[in-house]
């Protein structure tokens, strides 16, 4: 930042359903003059009404929160303020949920275990108008950016499988035939390089491609 930027204050906000991760990153902000904490919100739909109030110059979001996720809260803030800088807060490295987050209009994402060491520099660079990935996020969304991605059929089984359903009960809850499921199901299993259903289960949900 440049002297006339570091003379006023960043104005952030804090977006977590987890009060004590809240208290710890305003007890962070809260010692360095760089940045002042205006807002804090619980949920997605509480997020978007306090940036409405307060129009913080940062907003730091989680992602999985009740009411309203992370994802639309970003959506519902850039469609009042597309200019909006946003970083996105969790604890998923998966690249299917970067690309998400930042085709939903984040600026960054962060890593909530490299709170302590990236906060001020994600904050700056993002309120500087660049992006900030980690180099691990980043390595990660190079090498799956769309090559292997699932389509929206593909997920939705994988889904009902990761809760355990059977071939023939995924297909009786989609309403497809059950080899319909099994060819979805050996799709999925190329496109994730899996050996089997858990092992596709499990690299889906390190991608963020589903929830855990």
């Amino acid at each position: 930042m440049n002297d006339a930027a570091a003379a006023t204050p960043v104005r952030v906000m804090v977006v977590d359903d987890h009060p004590l991760l809240r208290e710890g990153l305003a007890a962070v902000l809260s010692i360095d003059p760089r940045f002042t904490l205006v807002a804090e919100a619980g949920d997605g739909r509480s997020a978007v009404e306090q940036f409405v109030r307060h129009r913080p110059d940062v907003t730091l979001m989680d992602l999985q929160m009740p009411v309203m996720n992370g994802l639309e809260a970003i959506v519902a803030i850039r469609e009042i303020a597309p200019q909006a800088r946003i970083i996105v807060l969790t604890t998923y490295k998966g690249d299917v949920q970067v690309l998400r987050a930042l085709r939903s209009g984040a600026m960054g994402y962060l890593l909530k275990s490299s709170l302590r060491t990236e906060l001020a520099e994600a904050i700056a660079r993002v309120h500087a108008g660049q992006r900030h990935i980690p180099p691990e996020i980043a390595v990660e969304l190079a090498a799956h950016i769309d090559a292997d991605k699932l389509s929206a059929r593909e997920t939705e089984v994988l889904a009902l499988v990761a809760d355990g359903n059977s071939n023939k009960r995924v297909a009786q809850a989609l309403g497809i035939a059950e080899e319909t499921v099994k060819a979805h199901m050996s799709t999925v299993l190329g496109k994730l390089g899996a050996r089997d259903r858990t092992h596709a289960v499990t690299i889906a949900i390190r991608r963020g491609i589903l929830e855990p």
